[in-house]
């Protein structure tokens, strides 16, 4: 497997202890492995420097999401990304969402012909942030083959996602959607265990191009509650569909996905 990537990051001015790119962020291609269907399980992982963070899909207000460009690979034909779970910080009474240190992302290739090889050809922005933040542009380029082997580290990535409603023990769960002034107001109520400590919910609407704000959430007794505003990029109105709705609860030490919320 032959892998090259390059850096690009943006000219702030940077603390002494990082004054270059490799200084601040690290980005290496782990292979992986082809699976039983013809897919391929691979993964990006990214080490950063001490007390730098990147941030998750839902970066929160105080985060720069990710972007993948991935048009210039060769036979492939789908990329799904399997995100772990995230950290939440609070800063000056901003939240962002994301990774100190390490990030393992796996990466589920699905390739237009299985019998061939991939050629993988990524672009990415990332927001890499410490006292001050940046945009960090990088190219990952490698051609993948063969069988592979098991990664220990893309496995520990995988075992660390979210997991699924039904094995967190929630039911009876619902949004109800409201007007606002400048778009609209979602609460979601969910019957959850408590996942111990502060809970924090994200709210992501699916395709549709909306900011949505940080969730206000309480809880009363087994009972989870989080409210947040949605307003269209456009400034137009918005055409939600509750089936793409993705709620994600982030505790301390795990994290429960919830996929679609309909009416009550």
């Amino acid at each position: 497997m032959l892998t090259r990537v390059l850096f690009l990051l943006g000219l702030t001015a940077l603390p002494a202890a990082a004054q270059t790119a490799s200084d601040v962020l690290q980005v290496r291609l782990l292979p992986g492995w082809q699976m039983q269907d013809g897919r391929r399980m691979a993964a990006l992982a990214l080490d950063l420097a001490p007390n730098w963070k990147t941030y998750w899909r839902s970066p929160g207000d105080a985060g720069i999401p990710p972007e993948f460009d991935w048009s210039r690979s060769e036979n492939l034909a789908d990329v799904r990304y399997h995100w772990p779970r995230p950290q939440v910080f609070d800063l000056n009474g901003m939240q962002s969402i994301g990774y100190k240190k390490h990030l393992v992302l796996p990466l589920e290739l699905t390739a237009t012909d299985p019998s061939k090889p991939i050629r993988l050809v990524a672009s990415i922005d990332l927001g890499v942030c410490n006292d001050i933040c940046m945009p960090a542009s990088v190219s990952v380029e490698a051609e993948l083959s063969g069988t592979g082997q098991s990664d220990p580290l893309i496995k520990a990535a995988l075992a660390d996602q979210p997991i699924p409603a039904n094995q967190a023990g929630a039911n009876a769960i619902s949004c109800e959607v409201s007007p606002s002034d400048d778009g609209l107001t979602i609460t979601a109520r969910m019957s959850l265990p408590p996942l111990g400590g502060k809970e924090t919910v994200v709210i992501e609407p699916g395709p549709v191009p909306v900011w949505v704000s940080d969730a206000d959430v309480t809880r009363k007794g087994g009972t989870l509650f989080a409210s947040a505003d949605m307003v269209s990029d456009s400034g137009g109105p918005i055409a939600l569909d509750r089936r793409n709705l993705t709620l994600t609860v982030l505790g301390p030490d795990r994290a429960v996905e919830i996929k679609g919320c309909p009416s009550n």
